[in-house]
């Protein structure tokens, strides 16, 4: 073994803490146990017994109800005998004008394609482990682009400022939401759901072990 793969091993032993860059010894907690930063008290891992199924099937209903969205009806608003029902398409492109543009096209990627994007990258990463398979290849990045991708997904800042919207707006027309603003908020309950289970570290602990062939828990 050369030094530099001597020196790349011996880093695959350590973990840093994300907040204070403090380096620990990467070892893994037993099931509902946590490893925890004693500088800053950062959770490191935090494995969760039969989280990647739970995961994954979460994934899939965020698929599936974000295509279901995009179909159905978002606001019906009525006022003085007008109506007027829009869509997810209808609110990011309710700033279409010529200099905003931009922004919608902004406005629709980060609440919906991404979101979209993010729960496909963990699908494909994660679903082999459930067969007790060895990943598929590029699974690694996938899983790294998921979570790179996990700030830019503004599912719950949108449904945030819908409800926002909607009390300064209900004095004024009769508002009826649809049941993709339903499905959206029962979105964010998901991905909060998601974020607690999913252990980053646990995670690449188990793809490490199904590509060597070793089953996971």
């Amino acid at each position: 073994m050369s030094i530099k793969d001597e020196q790349t091993a011996a880093l695959a032993d350590l973990i840093a803490c994300p907040t204070c860059d403090a380096l620990y010894q990467n070892v893994e907690p037993q099931f509902q146990q946590r490893a925890v930063c004693t500088r800053c008290h950062t959770v490191l891992s935090a494995p969760i017994k039969g989280s990647v199924a739970r995961i994954v099937a979460l994934a899939i209903a965020v698929v599936v109800f974000l295509i279901a969205a995009v179909f159905l009806p978002f606001l019906r608003i009525e006022a003085n005998g007008f109506k007027n029902a829009s869509s997810i398409f209808d609110a990011a492109f309710s700033f279409s004008a010529a200099h905003l543009v931009v922004l919608s096209i902004a406005v629709l990627i980060l609440i919906l394609f991404i979101p979209m994007a993010r729960a496909a990258l963990l699908i494909f990463a994660l679903s082999p482990l459930l067969l007790q398979r060895p990943p598929f290849r590029g699974a690694y990045l996938a899983f790294r682009w998921s979570e790179d991708l996990r700030p830019w997904s503004m599912a719950e800042i949108f449904v945030l400022g819908v409800g926002v919207a909607l009390v300064k707006i209900v004095d004024l027309a009769r508002v009826e939401v649809g049941a993709a603003f339903w499905l959206f908020s029962i979105l964010v309950v998901f991905n909060v759901f998601q974020d607690t289970l999913l252990c980053r570290s646990s995670v690449w602990r188990a793809l490490d072990r199904a590509r060597n062939g070793v089953r996971n828990d």
